[in-house]
């Protein structure tokens, strides 16, 4: 890591203003006299040497954030940032993430991991003895017609049986995006309102912003999604609801069944006073009826109940279940089930495209769900889960940080300086993600920022990693 001189840096300006300052940090990047890395100068050097408010340097800077090309770390300075994945969406990119510059970590202190939100590998379920079972039953890859059923009966048999509602058709698709994706284009269209959880899964705020949709914010408590919010968001306008059953991602909360049936009153009453209304368009509007989508991504490793709105309103609810966590992200299959009226639709367009997942990997999965060794060691992983949650928040109480333990493989810590903290993780050896893409509006001035630990990846030193993060947390 180097930092550049203000004298150098004054010299590449030709505008002085927060345009044309952000300009010249572009170019300088671009022609390489700047590398990632590497430390700008700092805001109060800059503008005495230009002459300029530093309200005016702090404004390039914060352009220059908002495209990914600098990142700021508190009092450690601001850095170039690597050139970004284009591969990746902003909000996946911001989650995930990059490496601090390298002096900014203790050349001795090992880098433990906790920003991923995956799953320890060593808690999945080995998949050998099952692709063996598999392929001595089907020595070859199927034959069937393009127009065979997109879903194995034993698997279908097998989801069937575990359902948190009867739906009326069932499908799997390339893990819980895709899901959420294919089922938001049948049931609401380009510009749209959908009601997302807040905090939520950055890579929904992605998709919405792909499919031309409008997110609106709903808050969350201890027993998920708020009533009052979810009523709040329908009169704005929403036509779709988006939320996580269990283990929510990032705070871990679980929906408890009495939250469900609020919510399913909320959506009943806000239909009866669409049906009732005395305006045309209104009552036009109540005839697209408003479809939850649920996000069970967690699925079996959660400790929480499997409840679901379709219990109530299985005539609306399209409940997704992801099998990534818990017999591992690459078999990429997540379950769809709901009204035919979507999934029908939903299973036709995708004809048009990968037409069906894999039938193999299919048989893999529903091998799984019954092999007694299998069965064992998804029980396990969820018990250690549980376990490593409790753990680390009974190690931070210990430190004075009272943070409730949440399902799943996340907790949502509360810091005061997001990006000091980051910071001062990252030097000791541990990084987590940044809260602030999880927001689905930009926090206020003077709210508490959140970083997100995955506490399923934390195997030891639990006091050690507990004491750095009520350091970094407070500081």
């Amino acid at each position: 890591m180097t930092s550049m001189e203000p004298a150098t840096f004054v010299v590449a300006v030709e505008d002085r203003s927060p345009r044309g300052i952000a300009a010249a940090v572009a170019r300088l990047v671009r022609s390489g006299d700047l590398h990632a890395g590497d430390r700008l100068p700092t805001v109060r050097d800059v503008a005495a040497r230009l002459g300029v408010s530093p309200a005016t340097v702090s404004g390039a800077w914060q352009a220059l954030a908002a495209v990914g090309m600098v990142v700021s770390r508190g009092r450690a300075g601001t850095f170039v940032l690597p050139e970004p994945a284009g591969w990746l969406p902003p909000r996946y990119r911001d989650m995930a993430g990059g490496p601090l510059p390298a002096q900014t970590r203790s050349a001795t202190a090992p880098l433990v991991d906790l920003s991923t939100g995956t799953p320890d590998p060593d808690l999945l379920p080995p998949l050998g003895p099952a692709l063996a079972r598999v392929s001595a039953r089907t020595p070859a890859a199927e034959t069937a017609t393009y127009v065979t059923t997109p879903i194995v009966p034993e698997l279908e048999r097998l989801l069937r049986e575990s359902w948190p509602f009867s739906p009326g058709r069932l499908t799997v698709v390339d893990g819980a995006v895709d899901a959420i994706g294919r089922a938001l284009e049948q049931v609401v269209g380009f510009g749209d309102r959908v009601a997302v959880e807040d905090p939520g899964f950055p890579p929904l705020y992605d998709l919405l912003d792909q499919l031309g949709l409008e997110r609106v914010p709903v808050p969350l408590d201890l027993q998920g999604m708020r009533p009052d919010g979810l009523a709040e968001a329908l009169e704005a306008g929403a036509h779709a609801v988006v939320l996580q059953p269990r283990a929510h991602n990032p705070t871990g909360v679980s929906l408890t069944a009495t939250r469900a049936r609020e919510l399913a009153a909320v959506l009943r009453r806000h239909s009866q006073r669409a049906h009732e209304s005395g305006d045309e368009h209104t009552r036009r509007d109540a005839r697209r009826p408003v479809h939850v989508i649920e996000d069970d991504h967690s699925g079996e490793i959660a400790s929480a109940k499997d409840v679901s709105l379709g219990a109530y309103l299985p005539e609306r609810v399209v409940h997704v279940r992801s099998y990534s966590k818990s017999h591992g992200p690459d078999l990429r299959i997540a379950a769809v089930g709901g009204p035919v009226s979507v999934i029908d639709p939903l299973i036709a367009r995708r004809m048009l495209g990968p037409g069906w997942t894999s039938r193999l990997l299919q048989r893999v999965l529903a091998d799984l769900l019954v092999d007694g060794s299998a069965v064992d060691a998804v029980a396990h992983a969820r018990r250690v889960y549980y376990g490593r949650q409790r753990a680390l928040c009974d190690a931070l109480a210990s430190h004075g940080l009272q943070v409730r333990p949440g399902d799943g493989i996340n907790l949502w810590l509360p810091v005061l300086d997001e990006a000091t903290a980051l910071v001062r993780l990252e030097a000791a050896g541990i990084r987590v993600a940044p809260g602030t893409p999880f927001l689905a509006t930009p926090p206020a001035e003077g709210d508490r920022g959140h970083v997100r630990v995955t506490v399923g990846s934390l195997r030891e030193d639990v006091a050690g990693v507990a004491r750095t993060l009520v350091v970094a947390a407070t500081a």
